[in-house]
């Protein structure tokens, strides 16, 4: 019964933010509390566990960078790095956009997709308002670049470090194991992205020449404080890539380097605390316990032991079920999560599996479902989600269904090469 209300409340809520009926944030808080009201979720736990509640890594971490972002984007260098990127691509559409999807996609890996985003949104925004075209379609290729560019290493997506964490897989086994598929399932959409966006590209010549003209060194503001911002950021980046051997959460990083950018800059705390995007983390604490929900009351186990009992000893069957099975529920269950749900299920069936090699198997191929299934909707992602509080901020909205239709053909294509490989490469 608990677990038929838990569903119900859940999918009302999808229907409602899937069909823009109501805004998203209030929608997510009052599912979050009806969850709690009927007690479908452990309210002593809700707000001290990741697996049974919010999950605080990722809100503190949004928070840290946010503010990160917020103070560098005073000094000017969003603006000299979006005229530049313009004057690389001679204002030609597709140009630009595959240039600001190969930054995305290689950053990601060692910053993970979400402070990526945050980092290149600002910068496309400017430029796409510099050369007076939509945005929306290159926020869009970005993030679904970032979420692909994200999976190849231990650190990129969030999900992976879960993983990584319970299986015992270092940052080496990710690059080695992943990479190879991300990197031509990256070229594949790159080609894709030609043929989804081709009504998108607009080139208008009059504009192109005004941002040709343009110097973009002058339009750095603050020299002495871009400096110093670049010096914090490096240790945060550097904080990120070692964190296998700090053990440092990425959100203790983004915190300490957002309290300790704030100190060299001497910016007015207020001031950037009023630039953080609020709706998108309130968003988020709600999706976590309306999840939650889900979790407790036994909804997402019951489909992942469906999952282990259904395959018994045919463990490409196995592995091909928690490729498609996570790609599908990750597309509709923020992918943090749902990972984090169902990495003991994954456990359970690799512990029942003789050879090491085979058990690791499926520990890819849930990996790339779940990596891989966040483009598939506009709230299967972290990236995702803080792309549209970005873009609504900056008056480019992007609707749920604008981006949902074409993550949903990146994810189908990029899962069944994803399938390729894992039958190619283990079986």
């Amino acid at each position: 019964m608990s677990a038929a209300l838990a569903l119900t409340i859940f999918l009302i809520a999808y229907f409602l933010i899937a069909t823009e009926k109501a805004d998203k944030v209030k929608v997510v808080l009052v599912a979050a509390g009806l969850m709690a009201v009927f007690g479908l979720v452990p309210g002593s736990e809700v707000f001290f566990s990741e697996h049974a509640g919010i999950d605080w890594n990722v809100i503190f971490l949004l928070f840290g960078m946010m503010i990160i972002v917020g103070i560098v984007k005073r000094t000017g260098v969003f603006d000299y790095l979006a005229i530049w990127a313009a004057k690389k691509a001679r204002g030609r559409p597709y140009r630009l956009m595959v240039m600001l999807m190969i930054i995305t996609a290689v950053a990601s890996p060692f910053l993970d997709n979400v402070t990526t985003i945050m980092l290149v949104a600002p910068v496309t925004i400017v430029v796409c308002n510099r050369l007076r075209i939509a945005a929306q379609p290159y926020l869009i290729a970005e993030v679904l670049a970032s979420n692909i560019g994200g999976a190849a290493t231990l650190i990129g997506d969030p999900p992976n470090i879960i993983i990584g964490s319970r299986a015992g897989l270092s940052f080496t086994d990710f690059l080695v194991h992943m990479a190879p598929v991300v990197t031509v399932v990256f070229v594949v959409f790159v080609l894709l992205t030609k043929v989804l966006f081709r009504r998108s590209f607009q080139y208008h010549a009059e504009h192109v020449e005004a941002v040709m003209a343009l110097q973009e060194r002058r339009a750095i503001t603050d020299p002495a404080m871009l400096r110093r911002c670049l010096i914090v950021f490096t240790g945060v980046v550097i904080g990120f890539s070692l964190h296998a051997v700090l053990h440092l959460d990425p959100a203790i990083v983004a915190l300490v380097g957002a309290g300790v950018m704030l100190l060299v800059t001497r910016a007015d705390a207020n001031d950037v605390l009023a630039e953080v995007e609020w709706p998108t983390l309130t968003f988020f604490m709600g999706l976590f316990v309306m999840v939650a929900g889900l979790v407790h009351t036994g909804v997402i186990e019951t489909v992942g032991t469906w999952a282990v009992s259904a395959f018994g000893d045919n463990y490409f069957a196995a592995a091909t079920a928690l490729l498609f099975g996570s790609s599908v529920l990750g597309a509709f269950f923020d992918n943090i999560p749902y990972v984090a749900t169902m990495t003991p299920v994954v456990e359970g069936m690799v512990a029942e599996i003789p050879d090491a090699a085979t058990g690791r198997s499926l520990w890819w191929a849930f990996a790339l479902g779940a990596d891989f299934g966040g483009n598939g909707t506009a709230v299967a992602a972290s990236a995702n989600v803080v792309a549209l509080g970005i873009a609504a901020r900056a008056g480019h909205r992007i609707s749920f269904w604008q981006f949902t239709r074409y993550g949903i053909v990146v994810t189908l294509v990029s899962t069944a090469m994803a399938w390729g490989y894992v039958w190619l490469r283990y079986f």
